[in-house]
């Protein structure tokens, strides 16, 4: 499966709750932070619920 990196490029607060938990279930806590992930259907729904506080690029 391709790959993919995921950078929190807008920060959580003031944000609903699910939002904040989908990002920590992605690995990210921190702005800037990024991470790699498989890409996979869970994934994509995940960065799709986040995608603007997102940026994806594909490896």
């Amino acid at each position: 499966m391709a790959k993919i990196k995921v950078t929190k490029v807008r920060s959580d607060i003031r944000r609903p709750e699910t939002q904040k938990r989908t990002l920590k279930s992605l690995g990210l806590t921190k702005m800037w932070q990024t991470v790699e992930h498989e890409d996979t259907p869970v994934i994509l729904g995940m960065i799709k619920k986040v995608n603007h506080l997102v940026s994806v690029e594909t490896k």
